[in-house]
């Protein structure tokens, strides 16, 4: 059966093992908080290190070194730069 959309959306539901739930449960009474507390917490803070993770790119020693010297000496554009350029809408002053 298909559930009717929320318009609220700051409810979310759950489905977890009763142990993992008893788990939360044990942890939430060691931190002194409330289950809900615990685990947007801890929730938004995985989150946030995935996006993280997600938003770093690491180059190698030797591509960093080509970065930088692509920035400092930029190739000749192209004829497909170049056309792209001309396509863009004229500024106005």
């Amino acid at each position: 059966m298909p559930r009717v959309a929320v318009e609220d959306n700051s409810r979310m539901s759950l489905r977890i093992r009763s142990e993992e739930k008893a788990l939360l449960l044990r942890a939430v009474a060691l931190n002194h908080t409330d289950l809900t507390d615990f685990v947007v917490r801890h929730a938004v803070s995985a989150a946030k290190a995935v996006i993280e993770q997600a938003d770093l790119v690491q180059l190698s020693e030797r591509d960093s070194l080509r970065v930088l010297d692509l920035l400092e000496n930029p190739p000749a554009p192209n004829a497909k730069l170049l056309a792209a350029a001309r396509a863009l809408p004229k500024r106005r002053a």
